[in-house]
């Protein structure tokens, strides 16, 4: 199989579909938010005309009221490429949320949870902000804290029930191996290039009305979801609604949170030896992934 991986707007969508094309495969998502159903503009979400009729699988699964976790995402995702498998198609994993892509790939259980220290760091989440909680989690884990935006409490509040349950969140994740063997194909831009990026796709997703977007989601429970309200611009805009600041601030907020975003995925994914990366710009971009993606999976011990 081919995992298609890299920072947000970087053009993973593109490239995973043309490679689908060509091979006869079909796109497992590994990006959180866009589990979420009516979570469309504000995650970019691909549209039925960028698709091409190639198939989609693990988008719209859930409802903004709903919790997203990585272990029913492993579930949901390995069951979908087991499938994809089984028609004799090629399943091709695409998505920015580290975590996400490598509990679908890799050989990874989850330490349990404690009931009464979740309902305590909760507590603390509602009453202080998750900024003070990512404060805590930077004094205990910093490699946690650096993986996670300080604005996902409810990751921040995962991680601290770990930290207090096993001594470190971090030593939680094992080292890699693989469960599935894959074509590890990384697509990155340049700081600049990317940054305008990011400048150009909030803009589009204000102007085809990601506001409307998020007050329809209000209406549906947006708000008490503890997860699809944290996700970037739906933060933002929910905010804005609340009077905290104007359009504006909500734009600029944004954009600037998905910058910040970018550099904890490229620090997720670089650590990943296993990852061959290209140059999103490239006008040979297409091509040498394809010659990538045809030779042979770089984790031999996988299934």
């Amino acid at each position: 199989m081919i995992a298609v991986v890299g920072p947000t707007a970087a053009g993973k969508t593109a490239l995973s579909v043309a490679l689908a094309e060509a091979l006869g495969g079909e796109v497992v998502n590994a990006d959180s938010m866009q589990l979420y159903r009516g979570m469309d503009i504000g995650t970019a979400k691909i549209t039925a005309e960028e698709a091409r009729g190639v198939p989609h699988h693990v988008f719209d699964v859930l409802d903004v009221t709903e919790p997203a976790d990585v272990a029913s995402y492993q579930r949901l995702a390995r069951d979908a490429i087991e499938a994809v498998r089984a028609r004799g198609r090629r399943p091709i994993l695409v998505g920015g949320s580290g975590l996400y892509v490598q509990a679908a790939l890799d050989e990874m259980e989850f330490p349990g949870t404690d009931p009464e220290i979740r309902a305590r760091l909760e507590a603390k989440l509602d009453r202080d902000g998750s900024a003070a909680l990512w404060d805590r989690l930077k004094e205990r884990d910093p490699a946690a804290a650096d993986a996670i935006l300080p604005s996902n409490g409810r990751r921040v509040v995962r991680a601290l029930e770990v930290v207090e349950l096993t001594g470190s969140f971090t030593a939680s994740l094992p080292e890699p191996r693989a469960h599935f063997d894959a074509v590890r194909i990384g697509v990155d831009r340049d700081t600049p290039a990317l940054d305008e990026r990011i400048e150009r796709r909030v803009q589009t997703m204000w102007d085809a009305g990601l506001l409307d977007e998020v007050r329809d989601l209000e209406s549906k429970g947006l708000r008490e979801g503890r997860t699809a309200s944290r996700a970037l611009g739906y933060q933002q805009v929910l905010a804005h609604f609340s009077g905290e600041y104007d359009e504006d601030e909500a734009f600029r907020l944004t954009a600037q949170g998905t910058r910040r975003f970018v550099r904890r995925q490229r620090s997720w994914f670089k650590r990943d030896g296993r990852m061959e990366w290209f140059d999103a710009a490239d006008p040979e971009l297409f091509a040498k992934a394809l010659t990538r993606a045809g030779s042979e999976p770089s984790s031999p011990s996988g299934r």
